[in-house]
């Protein structure tokens, strides 16, 4: 089966997010069951670090959209990837989304209209002679309109859209109809029309053949008024059509502690005093006290959603009980600049790295003991798979993936409000079991053995492919 994977970042060239890394595992997982290739947008990093790119098609202008041109490349391990190339709306300073102050490009609306009428014609067979699409599995809001695209051009291409977080949706005036192409006549409720914007995410969830989410417990959340963000009754008509599924998110299998080469020492479960030394390598990094208590970590965006404001109101806490924090993400300026500010009040005790790279990461979850994620929702969440596997408890808010991943004094804590008092009260668990020396031992070994392999999540997806086409 040949499968299109629609995405706007891919950790081997651009992350902005957990979506990232989904794109680079899940594509490759799934390559054990069909020809799947990935198509993302020309920015500078992807250019500038994919290789050889073979020019396989020309995409005509379309409305206020530019011509643009189809290369080939591939990854190091030989996926393919397809990349839209137009300098003018990808190749720019900034991340995929928005300029170097992490405002949002104003022409976001013809950006990702562009690379998703590209994809739909790349699905449909008319731009690489040698290539066509018999399922296209579409990403997030920026690959959201690929379906629409498809029905539209009268494509008869079954659609998958993963919504990886519900909300981010894509909103642009409905001018923007004009812009990029669409029929007059699908701006309405059951088209692309919310609460008079345009709503590329609304698009695809009217669209697209199939729903999935990243964990069953999103995919039921989503569905409520508490989380459906104005979309719930549409949502909740496609699950009681069985055309909502939820499948959980995997990890890679190079977040395994015992051969990670970018830790101060590897370990495995029991080698504890290799497990401190990463815990003291972590403490030198940050400048922090050399100390004996817990040290607690936030590896994650730094966004509300995060519940990072639970964090800094819970910090002199943890600190007035011997524990320490430390911290590395990107997001939001106020933020950022909260975190810094508590970390120049108590530098000895909280350590802040604003931006992200994966050795720091990797590096925090061998060092610390526990792993802080009191997100408000969180629709599947990687961070706490990391951190199980190198044995940093998480603590986490019973909601979405958290409440599928971790067992509840087993392998990490969870509490049931994101509140600051039920967030305290996970925290305080914490500290408990940091006191008993046996305790800890054995929940670390338990969250050490879990297994949170893409093999599963890929099999689930190359079912529902195959359910897909014998439908379609």
């Amino acid at each position: 089966m040949r499968v299109l994977f629609v995405t706007p970042e891919i950790d081997d060239y651009v992350r902005v997010g957990g979506l990232a890394a989904v794109s680079a595992a899940l594509p490759r997982a799934l390559r054990n069951w069909s020809d799947v290739r990935v198509i993302l947008p020309g920015y500078r990093d992807v250019i500038s670090q994919c290789g050889p790119i073979q020019i396989v098609g020309e995409c005509p202008a379309l409305a206020e959209m530019p011509a643009c041109t189809l290369g080939l490349a591939s990854t190091r391990d030989g996926m393919p990837i397809y990349v839209l190339l137009s300098p003018q709306l990808y190749e720019r300073p900034g991340n995929p989304y928005g300029d170097e102050s992490a405002r949002d490009w104003p022409d976001n609306d013809i950006r990702f209209a562009r690379f998703a009428s590209a994809a739909a014609l790349l699905a449909a067979g008319q731009l690489d002679p040698n290539w066509s699409a018999d399922l296209v599995h579409a990403n997030d809001w920026p690959g959201a309109l690929v379906p629409a695209y498809l029905a539209w051009n009268k494509v008869p291409v079954p659609t998958i859209l993963t919504i990886h977080n519900l909300a981010y949706q894509g909103l642009f005036p409905k001018t923007a109809l004009r812009r990029i192409g669409a029929p007059e006549d699908s701006f309405h409720i059951d088209g692309l029309e919310f609460y008079d914007k345009l709503s590329f995410l609304k698009g695809g969830l009217n669209y697209s053949t199939h729903l999935t989410t990243v964990s069953e417990t999103y995919a039921r959340e989503i569905t409520t008024p508490e989380l459906g963000c104005g979309l719930e009754g549409l949502l909740r008509k496609r699950s009681n059509a069985a055309q909502l599924t939820g499948i959980l998110n995997g990890i890679d299998e190079s977040w395994d502690p015992r051969f990670c080469s970018e830790l101060m020492r590897p370990f495995g479960a029991g080698d504890w005093e290799a497990k401190r030394a990463n815990a003291d390598g972590v403490r030198q990094q940050f400048g922090l006290a050399l100390s004996r208590g817990p040290i607690f970590g936030l590896v994650a965006r730094l966004v509300h959603q995060k519940g990072v404001d639970l964090v800094l109101a819970a910090a002199d806490a943890i600190v007035s009980a011997g524990g320490q924090i430390v911290v590395t993400g990107t997001g939001e300026p106020a933020i950022e600049n909260a975190l810094m500010e508590a970390h120049r009040r108590r530098p000895d005790a909280i350590g802040v790295a604003i931006g992200f790279n994966d050795r720091e990461a990797r590096r925090i979850f061998a060092g610390s003991d526990f792993t802080l994620m009191p997100s408000r929702f969180e629709p599947c969440g990687l961070s706490q798979m990391y951190a199980q596997r190198f044995g940093s408890l998480p603590i986490g808010h019973q909601t979405g993936g958290l409440a599928e991943t971790i067992i509840d004094g087993e392998t990490g804590f969870l509490f049931n409000k994101p509140s600051t008092e039920s967030f305290l009260g996970g925290i305080l668990r914490a500290f408990a079991t940091f006191g008993s020396q046996d305790r800890l031992n054995s929940m670390r070994r338990s969250a050490m053995a879990k297994s949170f392999s893409w093999n599963i999540s890929a099999a689930s997806y190359s079912s529902l492919y195959r359910k897909m086409s014998l439908a379609a």
